[in-house]
């Protein structure tokens, strides 16, 4: 009995002092909603582990590639297990979170890949569905015929991908027409810009895809100064929450938005803290943690927005 207490006793003083499981997550700043949304999410998924003595969370935020570099060197630094990033940039973040990978760290790459595959685990929203949903859903309101123009995000392989895609729905109908594609670069006020131009340039627009919710924000308002906010078809997308609000609101020209989300960041988050603890999740872990996840593009309308508005996130 008394050999059986000093074992548990030590068992206890090794565990008291174990070594917490040190995550890194690294972030593009918020430059823009879906980004806001991100840091969001990625602080809402680190506070629910505030109660857990052996997890500990650094979040850091970069406006530019090369200061996110040094943020995950100083990372690395730290000794951290695991890291959770979102790239500013594909080419000049591969070579660190290679970096990363080689020396053991758990890397899960989130949203915009790297240039390699030495990395643990990838997750990412369809981005190819996420376009083909959106120019389908303005054919089938279209009938097959009319004028759209596109206002397309950051040049970029995630921009690109959609891009292709919206023109693949789309090509399956002869009549409906692209007039004009320019990029808005993901902000509201060179949206609104850009689309002020067109109006001067075009008396029949019948539709308007924007790359998401932040751009398509810029449109409504330049559509709504020149008085042409009627008999119209609009979609964005990734589900701003003042876009789906509309949506359960039943506004006239915002009737549909298609998943992209931002809490994708929460999911990373949790799979490394999976991973480093070895927890099982209903055999998920047993089965091993896939090396890339896509998620589903999920269709909004009005009888399910409710379950894709989140009021207190940022997006």
């Amino acid at each position: 009995m008394r050999k059986f207490l000093v074992i548990l006793f030590v068992a206890m003083v090794v565990l008291s002092f174990a070594q917490k499981l040190r995550v890194g997550v690294a972030i593009p700043a918020a430059d823009h909603g879906w980004t806001g949304g991100m840091v969001w999410w990625a602080q809402y998924a680190i506070k629910q582990y505030q109660n857990d003595p052996n997890a500990e969370f650094y979040l850091v935020t970069a406006k530019e590639p090369s200061e996110q570099i040094a943020q995950v060197q100083a990372l690395l630094a730290k000794g951290i297990d695991a890291l959770v990033i979102n790239p500013y940039e594909s080419a000049p973040l591969t070579p660190i979170c290679v970096q990363a990978f080689r020396q053991g760290v758990f890397t899960v790459i989130v949203d915009r890949g790297i240039n390699s595959e030495e990395y643990n685990t990838y997750i990412a929203g369809d981005n190819y569905m996420y376009g083909y949903l959106a120019g389908k859903y303005i054919a089938e309101k279209l009938k097959g015929k009319g004028n759209v123009v596109v206002i397309r995000g950051i040049p970029c392989s995630i921009d690109d991908e959609r891009v292709k895609a919206f023109k693949d729905a789309i090509s399956l109908y002869p009549d409906l027409k692209i007039i004009a594609e320019q990029p808005g670069y993901w902000s509201r006020e060179k949206a609104f810009e850009v689309m002020q131009t067109l109006l001067t340039k075009f008396p029949t627009i019948d539709a308007v895809w924007t790359g998401d919710d932040d751009m398509l924000h810029g449109v409504l308002l330049a559509l709504r100064q020149a008085g042409r906010d009627k008999n119209i078809v609009l979609v964005g997308g990734a589900c701003e929450k003042n876009m789906v609000k509309m949506i359960m609101d039943g506004h006239p020209l915002i009737g549909v938005n298609f998943t992209y989300p931002p809490n994708m960041i929460s999911t990373a988050i949790n799979l490394a803290v999976m991973a480093l603890k070895k927890q099982d999740l209903n055999g998920f872990y047993q089965r091993g943690i896939p090396r890339k996840i896509i998620l589903a593009t999920e269709t909004v309308t009005k009888e399910n927005a409710k379950d894709y508005y989140f009021p207190e996130s940022v997006f």
